[in-house]
């Protein structure tokens, strides 16, 4: 009996693998596509994610060839856009790479851990017992394992075969969006600016249309429209027309690489776990606004990683695995309700619409409201566990700060093998366990005197008092290694 399979070699499953390999625990991850695809369906990645890739070392090897990584001038919410100039410690980074180079570089370091990704393995049927989970394969072959993780996407099999409801609403607006080569670096823009045209959003009585860049020479083009067909296909026929409906004339689009059409919807689980079954990403979340998906997909698997590892290894506490779903689903719930709002600005059309964007972008020029709402973008602004009145420390359920310490090192340095962290700034605090790396250092004015940091980056106890306590819960130290 395996392990752990992951359904799903997107970035969250794919995610998901090299958590758990980094622990020491050797997943499959299968995957029904024959090949990976090549379809760009994201551009980048932002929020939290960026801060984890570099605590496991891979933001440099992401960032390579990047047109850009690092913390944006601006950011959008909705169609309001939101200005980061002359303000300092917002958290939000970008890092722009498409999703096959993403997944490669993925698929690349998980099986550098000893993960296994089989593809053209798709799974028709799901059942489980105390022991553990059996997939039936198109091939009518069968694997068990002591846990199923359903990464599968909006659509998730392993959801539906697990019985968990997906509830929530679809949206009556169809976006069409592709990639197109044009043969110049700036061309397509100076031409489509003539004609009342502009990089971005462009809305007309019957629709909009985006226009954008990511790299030299490929424009990528959107069309949303009501009443339109919904997901399939997309052929170049297809789009064209559609910019014809909106526009009303055509556009000089160049050559389409790739094209997709798609209808948003804002859709969470019922539940993240049933049994030995849980859900990651799009299979438990779906979001009507683009830009939080995988930010929010790949943290699942961050979180989820470290505690399937740690039951496997018989190092889980009592109801561990449950926290999976108390600490993320409330991240979806944030999620879900930015995105909605986002959604909403972008699709209210007339004067109403544009009253309400206008004013938002006075709140937004605030500097209160614009850190609000950056946290939101960044990690949802949830805190894991209960408020600092009870935690004693305002540091704790949340993501760990980048402490600049001693001889130039950073936390996020200390955490590049996914164990958890026991950092010790001067207070004399100690615990004897082998899976708890201790790091005994300084740093300039310190939040605490020292911090136990789980391997999700996310920090478990900060203080003087409590530690062995805090331990016992997240780490069952009084248990011995499987």
């Amino acid at each position: 009996m395996d392990d752990v399979l992951i359904v799903g070699a997107g970035p969250v499953g794919l995610m998901l693998a090299c958590e758990l390999a980094l622990a020491g625990v050797r997943p499959i991850v299968l995957d029904k596509r024959p090949e990976p695809s090549e379809l760009p369906r994201a551009n980048g990645l932002g929020g939290q994610i960026v801060d984890l890739l570099d605590h496991r070392g891979l933001l440099e090897r992401f960032s390579a060839g990047s047109p850009f990584a690092g913390r944006p001038p601006g950011f959008p919410f909705g169609s309001v856009p939101l200005r980061f100039a002359g303000l300092a410690g917002l958290p939000l980074r970008l890092l722009m790479i498409q999703q096959p180079r993403m997944e490669r570089l993925l698929a690349e370091r998980a099986e550098e851990l000893g993960a296994e990704i089989r593809r053209g393995c798709e799974v028709l049927s799901l059942a489980q017992d105390e022991e553990g989970v059996t997939l039936e394969l198109g091939d009518r072959t069968r694997m068990q394992a002591r846990y199923v993780v359903g990464c599968d996407g909006g659509r998730s099999g392993v959801r539906r075969e697990a019985g968990i409801g997906f509830p929530g609403t679809t949206d009556d607006e169809v976006l069409r969006l592709g990639h197109f080569a044009t043969g110049a670096d700036t061309g397509i823009f100076e031409a489509l600016e003539t004609d009342g045209l502009a990089p971005g959003w462009n809305r007309t009585p019957n629709g909009r249309v985006l226009l954008t860049s990511l790299q030299h020479g490929v424009l990528i083009a959107g069309v949303r429209e009501k009443g339109a067909p919904g997901d399939g296909p997309v052929t170049p026929e297809d789009f064209r027309a559609a910019v014809r409906r909106v526009l009303g004339r055509d556009l000089p689009l160049g050559e389409p690489v790739w094209l997709s059409g798609t209808v948003a919807q804002a859709r969470l689980a019922e539940r993240y776990r049933a049994g030995r079954v849980f859900l990651a990403g799009d299979a438990a979340h779906l979001f009507p606004a683009g830009g939080s998906a995988l930010n929010v997909g790949m943290t699942d698997a961050a979180n989820l990683g470290w505690k399937l590892a740690a039951a496997r290894r018989g190092r889980a506490s009592e109801g561990l695995l449950d926290t999976y779903e108390s600490e993320r689903r409330p991240v979806a719930e944030r999620a879900l309700m930015q995105t909605r709002a986002q959604a909403v600005l972008d699709r209210l059309e007339g004067e109403d619409g544009a009253a309400l964007r206008e004013l938002l972008t006075e709140v937004f020029a605030f500097e209160e409201p614009l850190r609000h709402v950056v946290g939101l973008l960044h990690d949802s602004g949830v805190r894991y566990g209960p408020a600092p009145s009870v935690t004693g420390h305002p540091l704790v359920g949340r993501f760990v700060p980048d402490l600049a310490l001693a001889g130039g090192r950073r936390v996020a340095e200390l955490m590049r093998e996914g164990r958890p962290v026991l950092l010790d700034l001067g207070g004399g605090a100690t615990l004897d366990d082998d899976w708890i790396d201790v790091v005994r250092t300084r740093a300039d004015d310190p939040p605490s005197d020292a911090l136990l940091i789980r391997p999700d980056g996310y920090v478990a106890w900060a203080g003087t008092d409590g530690l062995a306590e805090a331990a016992r819960e997240w780490f069952n130290l009084t248990a011995s290694p499987a």
